[in-house]
């Protein structure tokens, strides 16, 4: 931040992890507005989360000085905010935002009065970190300030509204196209379409409820967490060489169980799903199996083993996939994972997932069956050494006790970097994970 009489600028802090650039998502206000000390004036999305920006300082908003979807770099300037007190009286609290939005270790990290660092300032003084996190922010449509501001004076709902700007924020126009108007004239027609994508619908098309597209074609910049995502899985499918295999299950007894644990007090309040128990059969594996935790060091040569499970979960959100991990999960017994797949998958959902929670995977779970999905081939996440695919668990004739029943049926597969795990590994892996989930009272005792 710099001074310039009464007006200072507010540069992108570093918002650790090794970030190096953001992407300006949404304003949250506009010039003009007057804004207070903490208060949120931007959302910005990094390679890991969406975060939002807080104010170091009230004032009057000068200048916005990034439109929304550009990427800037750390340091540089976003805002310009008039301040009603003189430079100088400012000048500590300028000093202590800055010294805050430096680099810090991690998340952990508290000074001598036990305060955790946060973005701009501290948090409340003795606030323990715990693997449960505070619940996440109501989210907000993306949306341009001046189109935020008509949406408020037309009582028009973001939610509903379709945006057509960058990252698919809502712009005036868009705002402006929500409202109800009268249909034009027949002696009023559109002139800014050509007469091969005229849109006005038949008596046909209106009596059965046909909405037809307005435009032919639809171009959305690649950015913020596509982007990312396009580069790592480039990334993975140019640098890793892949090999997958698949082993089909009856998790009849899966399922009984898991209908069993949902009476029973310990998981009263939860969503007992597949996935946990799928997690929880899937880090006993690890444990046999510890070369499949793993990830190449392509600098030193190495295999680096590691023994700790960090385990992602692959969670589909409106922005893109995201891929939180639990962290130290081979500690967690089956009611924890529960929780915490169902948190994370919530806060990436919500966006308020942080960097924390997205770097540092060791191992990546994919779920493809709630999409009705029987398998997939998914890709390895860089600096990973395998991923675990969980397809859609049907009903479906199987040869059970020698006899043809209706049981329930799954597919698991597993993609692999073939430079570390080999074929054996991967199929001794695979199907004792699956041996696990046939008869899941053996994973009570683990």
């Amino acid at each position: 931040m710099e001074d310039d009489g009464h007006v200072l600028e507010f540069r992108l802090p570093d918002l650790g992890e090794g970030l190096t650039e953001a992407e300006v998502v949404s304003w949250s206000v506009a010039v003009g507005d007057d804004i207070e000390l903490n208060q949120t004036i931007a959302e910005v999305e990094t390679a890991k989360a969406v975060v939002a920006l807080p104010s170091p300082f009230a004032g009057r908003v000068e200048e916005l000085l990034v439109e929304p979807g550009e990427t800037v770099e750390v340091g540089a300037s976003l805002i310009r905010v008039r301040i009603a007190s003189p430079p100088s009286a400012v000048a500590a609290d300028q000093t202590e935002a800055e010294t805050a939005a430096a680099p810090s270790p991690g998340p952990d990290t508290a000074d001598g009065n036990g305060r955790r660092s946060v973005l701009v300032g501290y948090g409340p003084e003795g606030e323990a970190e715990t693997r449960r996190r505070r619940p996440a922010p109501e989210a907000r449509a993306a949306a341009t300030p001046a189109a935020r501001k008509l949406a408020k004076e037309l009582g028009i709902d973001l939610w509903f509204v379709a945006g057509s700007g960058p990252n698919g924020a809502v712009t005036v126009d868009d705002v402006r196209g929500a409202v109800p108007v009268s249909p034009p004239r027949p002696s009023a027609p559109r002139t800014d379409l050509a007469p091969a994508t005229s849109t006005a619908p038949s008596e046909s098309d209106q009596n059965a409820g046909v909405i037809r597209p307005s435009v032919r074609e639809e171009r959305v910049p690649v950015g913020g967490i596509r982007k990312r995502t396009a580069a790592a899985m480039s990334a993975s499918a140019r640098t890793i060489p892949q090999a997958s295999a698949f082993v089909a299950l009856d998790c009849t007894a899966s399922m009984e169980l898991l209908d069993h644990l949902r009476t029973t007090k310990s998981f009263a309040g939860l969503t007992l799903t597949p996935l946990a128990l799928v997690a929880k059969a899937t880090l006993a594996a690890i444990a046999e199996f510890p070369a499949v935790n793993a990830h190449w060091d392509e600098a030193n040569q190495q295999i680096v083993t590691k023994h700790y499970v960090n385990l992602g979960i692959a969670v589909a959100t409106a922005r893109g996939l995201l891929v939180p991990n639990l962290k130290e999960a081979q500690t967690l017994g089956l009611r924890d994972l529960c929780r915490e797949i169902g948190w994370l998958a919530e806060t990436a959902r919500s966006g308020s997932a942080t960097p924390a929670d997205l770097r540092g995977g060791t191992f990546t779970i994919t779920n493809v069956g709630v999409f009705g999905v029987d398998a997939a081939v998914p890709l390895v996440n860089p600096g990973e050494a395998a991923i675990l695919c969980l397809g859609s668990i049907r009903r479906r004739p199987w040869v059970f006790r020698d006899e043809l029943a209706v049981r329930w049926v799954t597919t698991l597969g597993v993609s692999f970097d073939h430079r570390m795990i080999d074929g054996e590994l991967a199929a001794r892996f695979l199907t004792t994970t699956a041996g696990l989930l046939e008869d899941p009272l053996t994973l009570l005792s683990r």
